[in-house]
């Protein structure tokens, strides 16, 4: 235990550790987080006394506590829990504040990943996908939405038909599978078919060019391909002369074989399966191997924003670090519903949506299409999910078309302005959005790209669970992030678990600096690629993210922007175009946008929102009129060094990347 002097008066504090190794009898202890929140877990032993009801009902909850003994208060992470410790320890109780709260009891019990945990802990992380199957076998595990569903028993079954695919063909553990598609469940039984065979996998993004299909096949060195119909179209085999043979995702035929075994095997997997499992397949013939802490399971291909993308190298810690982190984060139950919107190609969807969810017994939905806001509510209010996770871009484009609409036009209209909300309109607001998004849900994770500011302060005001995610695929993704609850308005959230983060500046709390991180979830570097992997860590093993930030005294970090995206003027003003393109994202008929530095000027490149200007009876020139009434509003909220001199009109939208961030390299000359 710990007494910390405050100035005001000492606070005793204690560490989970020791608030475990305390005697039950020795122990009361109150949770003071919501009752919904108490009832998913709490530390053992702990009553629920919701921070509410105590305000309400002061007196006479606390005539329960015993003044003779010792009051331990734990909130979700030991912050909202000290206001207590402190009124308590006014009105003459032994108060103590659980350092940590919950999350860190989490921390204790389920992420003892590195550092002085047992061999036994970390067989059971390895053994997360195994102990999922055989605990959840009669259990549904992945749908494809209007299409087929698999339980639990039927991905063993698969997986281990795979498995005889994979002996057959002669594949050793550490080589090479690659799959590419969109996200299905047979694309979720081919990575985890690999993974648990001891293979690498190498996922690749459906919405890659053929040529870059290509070079990361060949990069990478697989062995073979699994590949959905839509890719397979315009893939030439011939360009990827190293593959052993191609697989149909559809059914797992072959599509071409180069090897005599691969071809019988293909041809024969049920019947090989029959005679090796006469008395059909049953949990206890389930034996996975199991990756070593630093052995290689991912390699996954950036996206390719400027040429061909880096083979980011993945080891299983950081497989298996990630995922403990979403358990801290958000506890999943047996039999909850996930939809996965965000390609399972890159890291953040594969974590959040796949991993995290078939770990931990979930049922998984794979929209199989473009998750736009109809297919959304649809799927939504039909599924009910209680994990979702997804990219600015979406939660903006529902809450402005959606969301707003729907509270009442004129008001719609001014509600991302209005300082403050009466309730009854809070209310009435959160239930929409709520509602849109199948109105089950926990809080959903966004990441991936910057958050609109004026969005995510009206989902403040209305008190919409959201949670802001930030990482790269380096990191497997994630670097920062925090409890919805805790979060701070325009920050990404506190260092994760496992991980380090530092801003490389001066003074990190007023002067941006580029954010730089190093622990368990770090990537072992770039496959074949030892000059690339030396540019992005250095020599003490701090990742240079090339994201610029600030950190408050808290841990909060903001993010201003990319490194490589900053402008500078000939004045020597640094300038973050990703701040100034928040603000005009949400003005009047713009859809999206971006700031280009042309001639020592700032030029706006804006594709309209079309639809809402037509269905308002706007022609080309209305909207070209409108637009330039944006400059003229933004530029009365910038100062005069950003300030945009010229708007050109995007008849398309700017090109993205899986994650949907804009592929800025290709905008960089606004001609015109």
């Amino acid at each position: 235990m710990q007494i910390t002097d405050t100035g005001e008066y000492t606070m005793k504090t204690i560490t989970i550790e020791e608030l475990e190794a305390l005697k039950d009898a020795e122990k009361t202890i109150v949770d003071i987080r919501p009752q919904d929140q108490y009832m998913r877990g709490t530390f053992p032993g702990a009553v629920s006394l919701p921070a509410s009801r105590l305000e309400e009902q002061y007196e006479e909850e606390t005539a329960r506590l015993d003044k003779m003994h010792p009051v331990y208060v734990m909130c979700h992470t030991g912050e909202k829990s000290q206001e207590w410790v402190r009124r308590l320890t006014g009105d003459g109780f032994d108060a103590v504040n659980v350092e940590g709260g919950y999350r860190a009891w989490l921390r204790l019990s389920l992420s003892r990943f590195v550092g002085g945990e047992s061999e036994a802990d970390r067989e059971e992380k390895r053994a997360r996908i195994e102990q999922s199957i055989i605990k959840n076998w009669d259990l549904s595990a992945l749908t494809d939405y209007k299409g087929i569903t698999l339980q639990y028993k039927d991905v063993a079954r698969k997986i281990a038909k795979f498995h005889i695919v994979l002996e057959s063909a002669g594949i050793q553990p550490g080589d090479k599978i690659a799959v590419c598609g969109r996200n299905s469940a047979h694309w979720a039984v081919a990575f985890l078919a690999t993974v648990t065979y001891g293979a690498v996998i190498v996922p690749i993004l459906h919405e890659f060019k053929a040529d870059n299909i290509h070079n990361i096949v060949n990069h990478s060195e697989a062995k073979l391909l699994f590949v959905g119909d839509q890719a397979w179209e315009n893939l030439n085999e011939d360009a990827m002369p190293l593959l052993k043979g191609i697989a149909s995702l559809t059914d797992f035929s072959a599509l071409v074989s180069r090897c005599d075994k691969l071809t019988y095997a293909f041809e024969h997997r049920n019947e090989i399966y029959g005679r090796r499992y006469p008395k059909n397949f049953r949990p206890e013939h389930i034996s996975y191997r199991k990756s070593a802490p630093e052995e290689l399971v991912i390699i996954n291909y950036t996206s390719g924003t400027t040429g061909y993308s880096k083979g980011v190298m993945l080891p299983a810690r950081s497989m298996w670090s990630n995922i403990t982190y979403c358990y801290e984060m958000r506890p999943l139950k047996t039999g909850d519903t996930v939809v996965s919107m965000l390609p399972l190609g890159h890291v953040f969807g594969m974590t959040y949506d796949f991993l995290y969810g078939f770990s931990a017994g979930a049922h998984l939905y794979f929209l199989t299409r473009m998750p736009s806001p109809k297919i959304i509510a649809q799927s939504f209010a039909e599924i009910r999910p209680k994990l979702i996770s997804c990219v600015p871009l979406i939660v903006e484009k529902i809450i402005k078309k959606d969301v707003l609409p729907k509270l009442d036009n004129k008001i719609g209209k001014l509600l991302l302005r209005v300082p403050i909300l009466n309730d009854k309109l809070k209310s009435r607001a959160r239930q929409e959005a709520m509602e849109i998004f199948g109105g089950n849900f926990n809080d959903i994770i966004i990441g991936g790209a910057p958050f609109n500011a004026e969005i995510e302060a009206f989902l403040k005001k209305i008190g919409f669970p959201y949670t802001i995610a930030y990482g790269m695929t380096e990191c497997g993704p994630i670097i920062c992030s925090s409890h919805w609850q805790d979060l701070k308005k325009a920050s990404c959230g506190k260092a994760a678990s496992r991980m380090e983060v530092k801003i490389d500046s001066p003074d990190p709390n007023t002067h941006a600096g580029e954010i730089i991180c190093r622990g368990t979830n770090l990537m072992l570097g770039y496959y074949k690629n030892p000059e690339a992997t030396a540019q992005i860590i250095d020599k003490d093993g701090w990742l240079h993210t090339g994201d610029l930030g600030t950190m408050d005294n808290q841990g909060y970090v903001t993010i201003r922007g990319r490194s490589k995206n900053l402008l500078l003027n000939s004045s020597g003003h640094n300038i973050y175009p990703e701040e100034i393109e928040s603000k005009l994202n949400n003005m009047l008929y713009v859809s999206e946008s971006l700031i280009v530095l042309q001639n020592d000027k700032l030029v706006a490149l804006i594709y309209p929102d079309f639809d809402e200007a037509f269905a308002n009876g706007l022609q080309q020139p209305d909207i070209e009129k409108a637009m330039e009434n944006n400059r003229i509003e933004l530029n009365l909220q910038l100062p005069s060094y950003s300030q945009i001199t010229k708007v050109k009109i995007h008849f398309e939208e700017f090109e993205k990347t899986a994650k949907k961030s804009i592929k800025r390299f290709m905008y960089q000359e606004a001609k015109g």
